[in-house]
């Protein structure tokens, strides 16, 4: 049987093991252009609507060809759907036996020797967290951990504070590996790696693929393909991933680290001192990129911070063989933390051709970061030369191929749409009489429009802000006059928000951009979608100005655009997550309806819902659609 066949005969058979489950004409057809390029070795790019079913489009062709699939998500709400629900369900139904694993990055799971360090009489201070952590917290997870069958703190009853968890935690940076600890043979992170590198398929995190692609391949288990789930952040995950920052926070991780094993507080001193240098001087230039003549301040501070450093590692390399266990345990991390430091700030002082330096952070605890401006190449050498890769997600911007490395004929797009019937069940609104939002009385006409809407829809709605400032303002204007609750994103944290938005019909969520992907609703609490204004990337932010200059005279086409669209796109697919739902997107700027140079490539990345710009049309729908649901 041809692979095409086999796999769409596996999912109408995945189907009928489902209550009231059906066939799904897209997931067919992107699964079987996924086996094709499987069988092919090309790479494939596929944009798989709501309601496809992609999970399952990758998923079955992969495993019945019997492939090693890594899979990387963006989001850990789907890395947890995969792992928690898809792939056990392919385990009871489908009709090949295969293993998975979830593999997540090494501060992720809980430290035995971390534990036997806090744990021995008479031992040293643990790097000066255990004795800032609640005793009663370290108790908790002395005994969780000897209960656990993962030590992975996603497991944890309650969340650790940042205190308890550092003390019983390490970073990559930090770990000197598997051969060098005491606890290596026990290490729950290891064991981690070893049942990823046997099973069929491996679930991950996008940052942990970037890590990997970073390192040559140090990190994930050999595979023979790769499936990118939620494909429209991989270039800025990867770049974000391919870079580092710099903080007093390290040094001061540093500090502690060396203090309890250094007969020498003056180097700790120094440690300390570079800290809070770095920090002062990077403090006035937060929001901004750092290019053209360095600024003597920071370059100063940051070749003082290289030498301190410097003598700390020869300090590091006195230390005897003839040391204690404890000892020479404690100086491998501060070895390794060393030398990670060291690295990035002769980076950092002389920035690479090809990456971009900026500041961010408050001005109490600014970051000095660095990132590649252009990962084409990268990906060319470590992902796509490798073997066969599957990028998807519900909105794939335009140019996406071309900005990843992805060129010639060494990969096919397909776009398989959505089997929801958005054409009946959908509207989108445009309100064109209100103010430009870029004029004052935008905010208030803004507000007036929100009420007129909500107040239709019988509360039912998740309004979106592109920023806390325009939330801020709406709930403040708002609060009280609408149908029912106002939920805030500040008031709870955002899986107790969406549960509560969830079981009251009655209730509104006012949220930023954390919001605009990433929930599902399905169902009569929603039934609205208000975005106040198109997302287009702030102008300011460091790397996308360094890619604008890049790109001249092309940089809003093919920078601000196709980001403006898929976010778009993203906030709107909120609204139909099933096939009986129906409501109602309401886009509150009016360049979507007027601005000639680029509304239809809007428009175009939206779901193909109706298009009106009456609002009495819209009120009258959403009356219509609460009525029903009554």
């Amino acid at each position: 049987m041809p692979p095409g066949d086999r796999v769409v005969a596996a999912l109408a058979g995945l189907a009928g093991a489902v209550p009231q489950g059906e066939r799904r004409e897209p997931q067919e057809a992107m699964a079987i252009e996924v086996a094709e390029a499987i069988s092919k070795r090309r790479h494939l790019l596929a944009q798989a609507g709501t309601g496809t079913g992609k999970s399952w489009a990758y998923l079955v062709p992969a495993i019945l060809a019997g492939k090693k699939t890594v899979v990387a998500t963006a989001t850990k709400a789907l890395q947890d759907q995969l792992a928690g629900k898809d792939l056990p369900f392919l385990q009871e139904h489908l009709d090949r036996e295969f293993d998975f694993a979830v593999l997540k990055g090494r501060s992720n799971y809980v430290c035995r020797q971390r534990l036997v360090e806090i744990s021995g009489e008479g031992q040293m201070a643990l790097d000066g967290l255990a004795d800032r952590a609640s005793p009663t917290e370290l108790n908790a997870l002395k005994l969780w951990a000897s209960e656990t069958v993962s030590g992975d703190r996603a497991e944890l009853p309650v969340e650790p504070s940042y205190q308890a968890w550092a003390a019983v935690s390490v970073s990559a940076q930090e770990c000197p590996g598997a051969r060098k600890c005491p606890s290596g043979e026990s290490c729950f992170a290891e064991a981690a790696r070893q049942r990823a590198g046997e099973a069929d398929v491996v679930v991950v995190n996008l940052h942990l693929l970037g890590l990997d692609l970073a390192t040559d391949g140090a990190i994930l288990p050999e595979h023979d393909l790769v499936v990118v789930d939620e494909a429209h952040q991989l270039e800025d995950i990867v770049s974000d991933t391919c870079g580092f920052e710099l903080s007093a926070g390290r040094f001061q991780n540093l500090a502690r680290s060396v203090r309890s094993i250094l007969d020498d507080p003056a180097s700790v001193d120094d440690i300390e001192t570079s800290a809070s240098l770095l920090s002062a001087v990077l403090a006035d230039h937060v929001g901004r990129r750092l290019k053209g003549t360095p600024d003597p301040a920071l370059t100063e501070a940051l070749v003082l911070a290289r030498s301190r450093l410097d003598r700390v590692a020869a300090s590091l390399r006195k230390i005897p063989d003839s040391a204690s266990e404890d000892v020479k345990n404690r100086k491998d991390r501060a070895v390794q933390l060393t030398g990670h430091l060291q690295a990035d700030l002769a980076l950092a002082t002389n920035v690479p051709e090809g990456s971009v330096a900026w500041v961010e952070g408050p001005d109490g605890n600014p970051k000095l970061r660095l990132a590649p401006l252009d990962i084409a190449e990268l990906l060319r050498e470590k992902l796509w030369d490798a073997g066969p890769a599957v990028l998807t997600s519900a909105t794939l911007p335009a140019g996406m191929s071309d900005r990843l490395g992805l060129v010639g004929d060494d990969h096919k797009a397909i776009d398989v749409g959505s089997p929801f019937d958005y054409e009946h069940h959908g509207l989108l609104y445009c309100a064109t009489h209100l103010p430009d939002p870029r004029e004052g009385s935008y905010e208030a006409a803004l507000h007036e429009e929100l009420l007129a809407l909500i107040t239709a829809a019988g509360g039912r709605t998740l309004a979106l802000f592109t920023s806390y400032r325009a939330m801020d303002a709406a709930i403040a204007a708002l609060k009280g006059k609408l149908p029912g609750p106002l939920l805030g994103q500040r008031d709870l944290p955002k899986p107790a928000l969406v549960d509560a938005f969830t079981r009251d019909p009655s209730a509104s969520l006012f949220a930023t951009m954390g919001f605009w992907q990433g929930i599902d609703v399905p169902g009569p609490t929603l039934s609205l979608v208000t975005i106040d204004r198109l997302p287009f990337p702030r102008p300011d932010e460091p790397l996308l100005q360094a890619r604008r200059e890049q790109a001249k005279a092309d940089a809003f086409r093919t920078i601000d655009l196709p980001r403006t669209a898929t976010m778009l796109a993203q906030g709107a697919g909120r609204l139909i997550r099933s096939r009986t739902d129906r409501g109602v997107v309401a886009v509150l700027d009016s360049r979507l309806a007027k601005a000639k140079s680029y509304r239809w490539t809007l428009l175009e990345a939206l779901p193909p819902f109706p298009r009106t710009k009456d609002r009495a049309e819209v009120e009258a729908f959403l009356k219509e659609i609460t009525a029903d649901d009554a």
